[in-house]
C-alpha cells in the first residue's frame, strides 16, 4: 500500500514587496538562516532541517483569503513559548483568534502558523481525548477578529 509523509521542504509564491518583512520575520524573529538568495527567491532554513523557498513575484495580496478556514496552519515549535510569543507579536503579525491554547498567527507573506512548545504533549491534535471543539473553531473562523501589533496578547483559552 502506497502512503505519504510530509517532507521538510516547502515553497510559497509571495508578493515581491513582502521580501524585506519576510526576511526580518523568519530570520530575526524565528531565528532562520538564508541559505541562498537571488533576485527571484530566498531559500531559508528553520531549525536543523526545515526549508522554505520564498518565490517572489508580482502576485496579488491574497492575505484575507489565507485567514479563512481553507488555510493550512503549519506548526512551529520553541523551547521558550512565552518569549517567542512576545517576539512574534512584537513584530506585528496578524494574530488569529482561534479557540485553542496556542498562538495562531499570519506571518509576512501570508502563511498561517501555530506556535507550540518543543516538549509539549500534543496528543490532543493526534486524536487522543476529546480533540478540538469543531463548532467553536468554525465560529471563531467565521467571526474572528484579527489583532495586529505589540498590544496583542496570545489567547490561552481551551477548546
Amino acid at each position: 500500500m502506497a502512503n505519504v509523509i510530509f517532507g521538510n521542504h516547502s515553497s510559497v509564491l509571495v508578493p515581491r514587496r513582502d521580501r524585506d518583512s519576510i526576511r526580518k520575520f523568519y530570520c530575526d524573529v524565528l531565528g532562520g538562516k538564508i541559505m541562498k538568495a537571488d533576485p527571484e527567491r530566498d531559500f531559508l532554513r528553520l531549525g536543523e532541517d526545515f526549508y522554505i523557498g520564498f518565490l517572489y513575484g508580482d502576485v496579488p495580496d491574497e492575505s484575507a483569503f489565507l485567514r479563512t478556514a481553507r488555510s493550512v496552519w503549519l506548526e512551529i515549535k520553541s523551547h521558550n513559548v512565552d518569549e517567542m510569543t512576545r517576539k512574534i507579536l512584537d513584530f506585528g503579525v496578524r494574530k488569529l483568534e482561534v479557540p485553542d491554547p496556542h498562538l495562531y498567527f499570519q506571518a509576512p507573506g501570508g502563511q498561517c502558523l501555530r506556535l507550540v512548545g518543543i516538549d509539549e504533549d500534543l496528543s490532543f491534535y493526534e486524536g487522543a481525548g476529546e480533540g478540538p471543539n469543531v463548532a467553536k473553531v468554525k465560529e471563531a473562523l467565521g467571526t474572528a477578529e484579527i489583532h495586529c501589533g505589540a498590544n496583542s496578547s496570545p489567547s490561552r483559552r481551551t477548546v
